[in-house]
């Protein structure tokens, strides 16, 4: 009897709005009125909100990790760029992001649903809109609003600015102090110009995700790809490497390159999936290809040698 007061009710238009189970009685559920999905629920085929009860899979973790490695990659460039080359202690404050970005991750992790526990429970992202739900509420009367947002792709969309938010809280408990007792070979306002380029990346990062998260989302294998391949050749180029023994000169140069190499290595493998294993693994064989290839040609690029060969033959 009651299953056909259901069926008489209007339908619930909006591709995000759903109808809240409010009770359960045997096989018969009972049904609220067409809206908002509580959070960490998202609507099934027939408008009715449904708990998430999966886990994310590989690529999800994988996305995870690209939005956790982001500020920890550029609190190492800052640090890298105004600790100077005579600074010792370039070296304990990058370990001391280190420590920030894997503390706040833990944490975060620990407080996300189920609390306490570093497995999280999710919502499976179908499509592109599934990041966007706000463009999706519905207008029946062309005049009223039904406003159905809420985070179809719980919890990847919100996990990450939490994350940054404990990576923020911890940078500003710890690395001040840090920072005040061992950099005293630079100058009192450069000391903490690592400190203050976090205070700017990290909103920049925040309104990133909160805009193009679903953009990153699809996009981010082939972004740290073309980005290493970019910033790789950038160095070498800087660092006036031509040979291989130009590497071995400087511990710091064989550092960046290995950094570069894993992240190729994580693109491919966000890229491919690790579907099939023995297709996908030779792929990994690829990865010091570019560095290579940039060390056979370098010399053959130099602008110095191009111009003289050109004086030469005229």
């Amino acid at each position: 009897m009651f299953r056909a007061a259901v069926d008489i009710q209007p339908a619930c238009l909006g591709l995000y709005c759903g109808r809240t189970v409010l009770s359960v009685n045997g096989s018969v559920e009972t049904y609220g009125d067409c809206g908002v999905c509580p959070r960490g629920q998202r609507t099934d085929d027939n408008k009715i909100c449904r708990e998430c009860l999966g886990s994310p899979d590989r690529y999800d973790w994988l996305y995870l990790g690209f939005m956790a490695m982001l500020p920890l990659v550029l609190h190492w460039f800052f640090i890298e760029w105004y600790s100077g080359k005579k600074s010792s202690s370039a070296l304990l404050q990058h370990l001391t992001a280190l420590l920030e970005c894997s503390v706040a991750a833990v944490v975060t992790l620990l407080l996300s649903d189920p609390v306490g526990s570093l497995h999280i429970r999710s919502c499976r992202v179908k499509k592109l809109s599934d990041w966007y739900t706000m463009l999706y509420n519905p207008s029946p009367d062309y005049i009223t609003t039904v406003h159905c947002t809420h985070e179809a792709v719980y919890p990847l969309y919100t996990i990450v600015f939490i994350y940054y938010a404990f990576c923020l809280v911890l940078m500003m408990l710890l690395r001040p102090l840090l920072v005040k007792k061992i950099a005293c070979g630079l100058g009192r306002s450069d000391r903490f110009k690592s400190i203050y380029a976090a205070l700017y990346f990290f909103p920049i990062l925040t309104v990133l995700q909160a805009v193009g998260g679903g953009l990153l989302y699809y996009a981010f294998p082939y972004i740290i790809l073309v980005l290493s391949l970019v910033t790789l050749a950038v160095y070498l180029s800087a660092s006036e490497v031509e040979f291989f023994k130009d590497l071995l000169v400087r511990k710091k140069r064989l550092v960046v390159l290995f950094s570069h190499w894993l992240l190729h290595a994580y693109g491919i493998i966000s890229i491919s999936k690790l579907d099939k294993l023995e297709q996908d693994l030779p792929l990994l064989a690829l990865v010091p290809a570019p560095a290579l290839f940039y060390l056979m040609t370098a010399k053959y690029t130099e602008p110095s040698r191009i111009l003289s060969e050109g004086g030469n033959g005229h």
